[in-house]
């Protein structure tokens, strides 16, 4: 393909940079992207895959726009109150960007739908706020071998990790276990600064587009741990386990589990 003279100038700082130039572009262009959730963090994610060129972007979320999103879902304004947030956010994204097809989901991710949902994509971003749907996307990526950017956010802290299948460790080689309900606080009980989210948004982004581009250190094996009162990156280490129950080489979970659909919220 070859650029437009509109592309040119949209992408000339990334088509400059020796790490990307017009071919990586070109990869950028035509990569598929799936984001789990239209909230906190799949508005930092999306907004930025969406400037970057990403070809076709899903979107999974089933929630509407409320009031007390805004202080840190940024796809979403005070006039989309009440609208899905899947549509707000394809509104934002496409008018920042029209190179790129943002695909809305109003559903809820279940295992009856999200291997259809994410077989035709590159790469899939967790954005969730709970441990079903993190479970959950993680064993659906696992199975499929999509490589997975998963993210998280509390109070004042976020992390990252990037899964590739059969390469490193996944979800449960961290947490093989789902803790019970009400042990670890959602966001909605515990609260959550704003500008958390653009920071682990804005993480998950990059380790996509290295991914796409097939350049640099990958978070493979590695959990980035982000303090912001303490304005402190840690990495901590992540074994794959040998044993674990889904990515290990005889595991013992090798069909996707019936969570609670109740409780299993993006």
């Amino acid at each position: 393909m070859d650029f437009t003279e509109d592309q040119l100038q949209r992408y000339s700082r990334h088509i400059i940079l020796p790490e990307v130039g017009g071919k990586g572009q070109k990869k950028i262009l035509n990569a598929k992207v799936f984001i789990v959730g239209a909230g906190g963090l799949g508005c930092p994610v999306g907004y930025y895959l969406a400037a970057a060129g990403v070809g076709i972007i899903g979107m999974i979320d089933n929630d509407t726009v409320e009031l007390s999103n805004l202080q840190r879902q940024i796809a979403h304004n005070t006039k989309k109150l009440g609208v899905h947030k899947v549509d707000s956010a394809k509104e934002t994204f496409e008018a920042l960007n029209p190179d790129v097809k943002i695909i809305g989901i109003k559903e809820r991710i279940s295992k009856d739908n999200i291997i259809d949902l994410i077989k035709d994509y590159d790469i899939i971003v967790d954005g969730s706020d709970n441990f079903p749907t993190r479970y959950l996307v993680n064993d659906a990526c696992v199975m499929l071998k999509k490589p997975l950017v998963s993210g998280a956010i509390l109070r004042f802290e976020g992390q990252v990790t990037t899964i590739l299948p059969k390469e490193g460790h996944c979800y449960r080689c961290l947490f093989e276990e789902m803790p019970p309900p009400g042990l670890v606080p959602s966001c909605q009980e515990a609260g959550v600064i704003g500008a958390i989210t653009g920071v682990v948004g804005s993480l998950q982004a990059t380790e996509v587009l290295k991914l796409i581009l097939g350049k640099g250190d990958i978070l493979k094996n590695t959990l980035l741990i982000y303090d912001a009162l303490k304005a402190n990156f840690r990495r901590v280490k992540v074994p794959k386990n040998p044993e674990c129950p889904v990515c290990s080489e005889n595991p013992t979970i090798t069909e996707l589990l019936d969570y609670d659909a109740g409780y299993c919220r993006i």
